[in-house]
């Protein structure tokens, strides 16, 4: 017997919409959702394993990322999230994206706009939305959506709308990818 992946009590309440940062096709069998922080070190492990993961099973999951920024563990994980959404802005998301985790070590308020400039895209803009917070509702409208969904760390996965209480190796999430997909196809 194995045990479930999925907690029927904790479901995603806020369903992934065209306002979501998302890869893959938009009619995949599984969308998995991460709920993540910039500057979370096991954010950042996981980061690889779902890019793996993405390019094993194309055309089987859609990704969603949303922020959940730890404010009282990270203090720049706020800041990020609000540049990755700015870099969004310019259908830069991912490229940011995969930046703030590849430097996550060195993240602060400098090398984030480096980061900004890295892919891209005009520092002085950037740091002018994150002066003016033009961003700061979608981060934590994200965040309080992972709350009601039963989010309470980071990374946290869920799957097809159940929250994936299994580890997040690269066979722990295949595996529950794969079960998932079986299930929509019953």
């Amino acid at each position: 017997m194995t045990t479930p992946l999925h907690t029927a009590t904790a479901r995603l309440v806020v369903p992934v919409t065209e306002r979501d940062h998302s890869l893959g096709p938009v009619d995949a069998p599984v969308t998995l959702v991460e709920y993540g922080d910039y500057q979370c070190p096991y954010c950042a492990r996981a980061h690889p394993i779902v890019g793996e993961l993405l390019r094993r099973r194309q055309g089987t999951v859609r990704f969603a990322y949303r922020h959940f920024p730890l404010t009282n563990l990270h203090p720049f994980a706020e800041m990020a999230a609000e540049a990755a959404e700015a870099a969004g802005a310019k259908r830069r998301f991912w490229q940011m994206h995969d930046w703030l985790f590849e430097h996550q070590e060195e993240l602060d308020a400098m090398t984030i706009l480096a980061g900004a400039e890295a892919v891209g895209l005009d520092d002085e803009a950037i740091a002018g939305a994150i002066r003016g917070r033009q961003y700061l509702d979608k981060v934590r409208s994200d965040f309080v959506g992972g709350v009601h969904s039963g989010v309470n760390g980071t990374p946290t996965f869920i799957i097809n709308g159940g929250r994936h209480d299994g580890g997040y190796s690269l066979e722990e999430l295949e595996f529950a990818v794969d079960e998932a997909a079986a299930d929509a196809e019953r």
